[in-house]
């Protein structure tokens, strides 16, 4: 199960001293989700089930090969960005800020995992945090994919 809240950022940290992740990943299916998605050096098949705040998720592992055989079938726009990991003052909890490269850019969000919907309800933004997008289908990556330029 997959917990998560999504904002637009007000300020953006100064990146360089967080670890990161280059991602690529591209959309077989958006009803339901089904990704494909190089992250780094590993690659992963998801499926996501439907919800804003919770739902299902399931990563299967892939090889190189595969991962490029299922990107040629995918739909509409291959989405690439940075991910920094930036630790939170509270509760143990991380930032994931999406740094996201053209057609996207400037476009960055931050997406933070929980526990549980509990530990999701009661999670007070820090002050860098703009808006909050969980629920708007708009800032979702596979609605993304889908996006005409």
């Amino acid at each position: 199960m997959e917990i998560e809240k999504k904002y637009l950022l007000k300020k953006l940290p100064e990146l360089k001293a967080y670890q990161f992740h280059k991602i690529e990943q591209a959309y077989l299916c958006t009803d339901p989700v089904v990704r494909v998605r190089r992250e780094d050096e590993n690659y992963y098949m998801t499926y996501k089930g439907k919800g804003m705040l919770s739902r299902e998720e399931y990563n299967l592992p892939l090889n190189e090969k595969a991962y490029e055989h299922l990107k040629e079938k995918a739909d509409g726009n291959v989405i690439s960005k940075t991910r920094y990991l930036i630790p939170l003052e509270t509760g143990g909890l991380v930032a994931e800020v999406d740094v996201f490269e053209a057609p996207f850019d400037p476009l960055v969000m931050a997406e933070v995992e929980f526990e549980s919907e509990e530990q999701a309800n009661a999670f007070e933004a820090p002050e860098w945090f703009g808006e909050e997008v969980t629920f708007d289908g708009r800032y979702h990556n596979s609605y993304m994919s889908k996006m005409k330029f």
